[in-house]
């Protein structure tokens, strides 16, 4: 995805100018993509980015008018305003939707300035006035900076795999880091999958000057929100509805070519809701399948006609089937193994939304940061998937989550959860275009930690909040069935007709007993999905796996490099595997996990 590399340290020129351009093309995922790079080898600076075209990050390197500071830089700023204001020609303020102004505000204030940013971003500053180079973050390490110090230089990249193509010496499955991925989807403590490949922390501001070592120090602290005092529960409203009110602005940034990511929940419609787009200035979009239109799909197409804005159905069916192989493998490929075969469909959707507008914006994190909802926890594998020498690392990540959740939680959830868990998804979607969520927003996590316990895990807050914005789109019942008080018998019917769909087709798909799986599959010529399958979900893995996408699962799977791998039980996988195929049995959790553990296996140990 789109982000930064390079290398601190002095030694042979052409060697580090080399391994600079095969780290800036092993991140060229897209040809859509702009890139550029910076040396300066007498400061021991080697620097390369990687951006969308067109993209707030599209101006690297930003130089000062005296040209002795320099700024390379990734992702977005959203400080105070729907747009930035700086001096123009005349004097005046003028707006720019760039990175440019960030110089300017180093200039002014040094690496203090780190402080007043706002969102996800990663970038290196070099002052050759005094001959340092600072690299940073943004304040929860969502925009990923993976690095290896050694003794000939420090190396940096958005990507492992950046590292991995120049230091070959890093090719290795650090095994702990896949223990806690079967078991909690994601690497814990700021863990990667590599042996010898680190995560820049959150907030870090790290600084590089000739024969030095690296000062590492931080510009914030999740303690600085967490002494917040608690407020009332009218006077947190208030403040709640004040504060979306004003960052809001700051996502709609106009002329950037920006569309909503809509779906039938409470986020995206918090968003419509306020951000008053004139008709037809705010085009929407939702993710569908094949059988029909599921509910996120009816009732966005409804919200976005009551906002009058068109809306578009992006379908994911047969034809992202057959492309799978390839997107699957991007997935992993792109996320440097952090997201599983499933990501697949996030690349395809995506690149559809690409056609729409190159920014989405969406409700994600919504929940998870107004609601604390805690989005992910330890899961136990299948037993029999896994060789018994590594199921003690599964199961020890167990403790190491537990250990994570103590403390305040809404710093768990922004603080861990953002960066450890929902970074994955992040990394496929921003491969293809610029995410962009108004509930990371400085203001709003801040507020969070001053919300009354009560209300912080209540879906009230979040329906005034609509209702306050738009008493219409407060009337439409959500993909739940939640609707704004007051609620009427129809209202308690609706949400407990919903939540029964919902659960039958979570047991039919992903969740199918082992018991009604064969029936399932010896009555397939009445097509009983079709009365179950997309009423709520768009994809469909258990089906398609068992169908569809059958010999891509036994081609990899059943291959004895595959069978041989040391963390799992290969007689076990390869009894899974053509149970599943044969529709006898459902084994889809563990097939998205073997999949994905072979396709990081040979995407970053085998063939880079």
């Amino acid at each position: 995805m789109p982000g930064i590399v390079g290398i601190f340290g002095c030694g042979n020129h052409d060697q580090r100018a080399a391994a600079l351009r095969r780290m800036v093309d092993a991140m060229l995922h897209e040809p859509t993509y702009s890139n550029g790079v910076y040396i300066d080898a007498a400061v021991g600076v080697y620097l390369g980015w990687v951006a969308h075209s067109g993209s707030f990050a599209d101006c690297s390197p930003v130089w000062s008018e005296a040209r002795d500071v320099c700024l390379i830089f990734a992702g977005e700023d959203f400080s105070d305003g729907s747009v930035i204001e700086q001096p123009g020609r005349t004097g005046h303020p003028q707006q720019t939707a760039r990175a440019t102004y960030l110089v300017r505000r180093y200039l002014e204030l040094g690496p203090s300035f780190l402080e007043d940013l706002n969102g996800w971003f990663s970038g290196v500053i070099v002052d050759l006035r005094q001959r340092v180079v600072v690299l940073f973050n943004d304040r929860f390490g969502f925009h990923r900076v993976y690095y290896h110090e050694q003794a000939t230089g420090f190396y940096f990249s958005s990507e492992a795999k950046s590292l991995l193509g120049v230091l070959p010496e890093l090719r290795q499955i650090d095994a702990a880091a896949l223990g806690e991925v079967f078991s909690c989807g994601c690497a814990l403590n700021g863990k990667t999958l590599f042996r010898g490949v680190s995560l820049l922390p959150g907030a870090a501001r790290w600084t590089y000057r000739p024969g030095y070592a690296i000062d590492r120090r931080s510009y914030f602290a999740s303690s600085d929100w967490e002494q917040k005092p608690e407020l009332a529960g009218a006077a947190y409203c208030q403040r709640f509805e004040e504060t979306f009110e004003r960052i809001l602005p700051r996502y709609l940034r106009p002329g950037t070519g920006l569309a909503m990511s809509l779906t039938g929940g409470l986020d995206g419609r918090m968003i419509m809701a306020w951000a008053n787009a004139r008709p037809g200035s705010l085009p929407c979009y939702t993710f569908g399948g094949e059988y029909r239109d599921c509910a996120d799909v009816r009732i966005a197409r409804r919200l976005a006609e009551m906002c009058g804005q068109q809306h578009h159905t992006l379908a994911i069916g047969r034809e992202f089937c057959a492309e799978f192989p390839a997107l699957a493998e991007k997935s992993v490929y792109v996320s440097d193994g952090a997201m599983d075969v499933t990501g697949s469909v996030e690349i395809y959707a995506n690149r559809l939304a690409r056609d729409i507008a190159p920014i989405r914006l969406t409700g994600n994190y919504g929940s998870e940061i107004v609601r604390s909802y805690v989005a992910f926890r330890p899961r136990a594998p299948d037993p029999q998937l896994l060789n018994q020498d590594f199921l003690p690392l599964v199961r020890a990540a167990e403790a190491t989550y537990e250990a994570s959740r103590q403390g305040h939680e809404v710093s768990f959830v922004a603080f861990k959860q953002v960066p450890w868990h929902h970074y994955a998804r992040f990394a496929v979607e921003h491969s293809q275009l610029t995410p962009r969520s108004p509930y990371l927003d400085n203001e709003l996590v801040a507020l969070m930690y001053q919300a009354p316990p009560a209300l912080r895990r209540s879906a009230e807050p979040s329906l005034r909040l609509i209702a306050r914005g738009s008493e219409r789109l407060a009337s439409v019942p959500t993909d739940r069935g939640i609707v704004e008080a007051p609620r009427s018998i129809l209202d308690e019917c609706r949400r407990y007709v919903t939540a029964l769909s919902v659960k039958a087709e979570y047991a039919y798909d992903y969740g199918m007993p082992q018991w009604l799986a064969a029936m399932d599959h010896a009555l397939a010529a009445l097509h009983f999905e079709r009365l179950f399958l997309g009423r709520h979900k768009f994809t469909h893995f258990r089906i398609w796996y068992r169908d569809r996408l059958a010999r891509y699962v036994q081609e990899i799977l059943l291959d004895p490099r595959s069978l041989a791998r040391p963390y799992l039980n290969g007689k076990n996988l390869e009894a899974m595997v053509n149970q599943h195929c044969s529709g006898t049995r459902n084994h889809t959790s563990a097939i998205h996990q073997a999949l994905t553990a072979e396709l990081v296996h040979r995407l970053f140990v085998e063939r880079l």
